[in-house]
């Protein structure tokens, strides 16, 4: 019996010919604990009112990012824009998020441990929900073969939930003639003569999405307009590197939220987090690299520092002496449980020794104090061969999964 297995990208331009990307995908979902699931579930509410508070507050994402903004050029633009909204008051009562946690779960602790929360173009909300029905179609199939039961995956609408509030944000801007804009990178349009309700960023998280003045005088446009953000810049910079690093500290969770429970929900999926003053851990770091992972502010993946690099870059900026520390943070390095997996490649199948890293996705809607949308909204799954430090899918270190509850 033959299977053909097809879950890519179907594009056809005037003048070019129909291509097909397709992606790379494991032939049977994951093992992942149920517990560990649901307590990823249960945080992502919690997550999405953190980012919103956070979000409220400019004092604190100036002052966290303050020695960053020094010697990152990026992150310096971002906050020049905060910074000029901020002075002139600039309100976003209706406020919307699109965001994914991802997580590891860490072997020698079993603790579910956050890598990073990403608050701008969240990747892969529709082709997860494909892999996790592809894969229990083949467990529904092959079931006498397999004995895997096909209801243990759970259930994936990711991409609806993400419409949904898309739906719902442009609702409550309140005028049936505006639309949503959509923000991607080359090779796309802009939309002319329209109202813009909501404009959904699916680009300029790095540098190289702002090439010229011109796309930075846009992103300050779009900030200054009455449209709903998605993100916000306030948001944009509550996600990032330095944000969540800052977060991890003693006490300043308490500052954010008042449920104790919920506090110690967030703070048990914290993995250790340290700037770059912290002459102890850096000294540490040095000695034993293999421990940590350097983390730059930026998204996307390749970028992360590992290994004996670490030790190198950081005894580096130590003998120059310089502030460029700032754009870095150190991080605990998780280290998973390593499982045997069959990838597939460009139709072509290869066993490996894999990792994985679960991604869940979670909405977030709130016209002023009326909360609209909170909630997990779907998952996305990615595993890769584990002798790869990175992890990205597009990047192509990793490959789409599902999740097989045990």
């Amino acid at each position: 019996m033959g299977l053909l297995l097809v879950i890519g990208l179907l594009r056809c331009q005037e003048g070019y010919p129909v291509w097909a990307w397709f992606m790379p995908i494991s032939l049977l979902p994951m093992s992942f604990p149920e517990s560990h699931w649901k307590q990823a579930c249960e945080v992502a509410p919690i997550f999405n009112e953190l980012v919103d508070r956070v979000s409220l507050d400019a004092k604190f994402l100036q002052e966290a990012l303050s020695r960053t903004k020094k010697v990152d050029v990026f992150t310096s633009r971002l906050l020049d824009i905060h910074a000029k909204m901020t002075d002139m008051d600039k309100k976003e009562e209706i406020r919307l998020g699109l965001h994914r946690s991802d997580y590891m779960l860490d072997e020698q602790t079993n603790l579910l441990l956050q890598i990073e929360l990403n608050t701008i173009s969240s990747s892969f909300p529709g082709l997860s929900c494909l892999v996790s029905e592809l894969h229990r179609s083949l467990l529904h199939q092959f079931k006498q073969h397999l004995g895997l039961d096909p209801e243990r995956i759970p259930e994936n609408n990711a991409v609806g939930q993400f419409a949904e509030a898309l739906y719902k944000a442009w609702a409550e801007y309140n005028n049936p003639r505006s639309v949503v804009m959509v923000v991607v990178q080359p090779e796309e349009r802009n939309i002319d003569g329209e109202a813009v309700a909501v404009v959904y960023f699916r680009a300029g998280y790095a540098p190289t999405d702002y090439p010229s003045e011109s796309e930075w005088s846009a992103r300050l446009l779009i900030e200054q307009s009455c449209a709903i953000k998605c993100p916000s810049i306030a948001y944009h910079l509550a996600g990032t590197k330095k944000i969540q690093q800052e977060l991890a500290k003693p006490n300043q969770l308490e500052r954010f939220l008042e449920n104790k429970d919920d506090i110690a929900k967030v703070r048990k999926c914290f993995a250790g987090l340290w700037s770059l003053d912290d002459s102890r851990i850096v000294k540490d770091a040095i000695q034993r690299p293999g421990l940590y992972v350097m983390k730059p502010q930026r998204e996307g993946g390749g970028n992360n520092i590992y290994g004996d690099d670490v030790s190198l870059a950081l005894q580096r900026l130590e003998k120059e002496g310089m502030e460029e520390d700032a754009a870095y943070i150190l991080m605990q390095r998780i280290f998973p449980t390593i499982s045997p997996a069959i990838l597939i490649r460009e139709g072509v199948s290869h066993k490996e020794h894999v990792i994985s890293e679960l991604g869940v996705y979670a909405t977030y809607l709130r016209n002023k104090t009326n909360v609209i949308m909170n909630g997990q909204s779907g998952y996305l799954m990615r595993t890769k061969v584990s002798s790869s430090n990175e992890g990205g899918v597009a990047a192509g270190f990793a490959v789409l999964d599902s999740i097989y509850l045990v």
